[in-house]
C-alpha cells in the first residue's frame, strides 16, 4: 500500500530540508535499518513550490502503516531521532489537500 503525506514547508528552512533530504540519500544503508523495523518497503520525497510556499510531498510504502508509524515514534535510532528534529523544525503543518482522483482495486 502506499500513503502520500503532504506538507508546507517554512520558506526560511527549505534550504534545510533539502539538504537533509540530500543527507538521508547520502545514509541510505541506516535509513534502510529503519525500514526494516518500520515495515516500510520505499519512501520518495519531493519539494515543489506552489503558490502558497513550498511543499514536502512525501511518498510512502508499507504493508502496515499503523505498524510503521508506531515503530518509528518508538525508535532508538539516531537517524530517526535526527529526522524527526528536521521534520519539526523545516515543517509548518499539512497541506489543506483533497484528492482530486483516488481510485483502488
Amino acid at each position: 500500500m502506499i500513503r502520500t503525506a503532504i506538507f508546507r514547508v517554512h520558506p526560511d528552512k527549505l534550504e534545510r530540508l533539502t539538504a537533509w533530504l540530500a543527507e538521508l540519500q547520502h545514509r541510505s544503508d541506516e535509513v534502510r535499518e529503519t525500514f526494516a523495523q518500520e515495515g516500510v518497503t520505499r519512501e520518495q520525497a519531493y519539494v515543489i513550490n506552489s503558490a502558497d510556499g513550498p511543499l514536502l510531498i512525501y511518498v510512502i510504502e508499507a504493508a502496515d502503516f499503523e505498524r510503521a508509524e508506531e515503530a518509528y515514534h518508538n525508535s532508538t535510532l539516531p537517524i530517526d531521532a535526527e529526522h524527526k528534529a528536521v521534520m519539526a523544525e523545516v515543517i509548518s503543518g499539512p497541506a489543506d489537500l483533497t484528492p482530486r482522483y483516488d481510485v483502488s482495486r
